[in-house]
């Protein structure tokens, strides 16, 4: 019994697509999926004056990186919140990943 339920397990985990198996695991990992439709390399294609560049940021008084998870999780304006689809404790390692590009100037590298 026990060898047919173990492949009955690897036969679902071999027809399951990759992309639902794998959660994401860095702050870039979590950008690229949940944030850069909107916010390619720190931008805005909705509304331009509020990006992810730190003058922008620090103009709307947003300066640290709690903030920024603090938005993640909530919204602003006319940004819906992600707290579900980030998942617990995701907004803090994203946020903390965008504010260090914003330091950077959004340079990769």
């Amino acid at each position: 019994m026990l060898p047919l339920i173990l492949s009955m397990l690897l036969a679902l985990t071999l027809l399951w697509p990759a992309e639902t198996l794998a959660l994401p695991s860095s702050g870039a990992e979590l950008f690229d999926l949940h944030c850069a439709g909107c916010h390619p390399n720190g931008g805005n294609i909705i509304r331009r004056g509020k990006t992810l560049k730190l003058k922008a940021l620090e103009q709307q008084g947003i300066n640290n990186a709690e903030a920024i998870a603090a938005i993640a999780r909530t919204g602003i304006g006319q940004m819906s919140g992600y707290a579900e689809a980030l998942g617990e404790g995701n907004d803090v390692i994203v946020a903390d990943w965008i504010w260090e590009q914003a330091q950077k100037a959004w340079i990769q590298g």
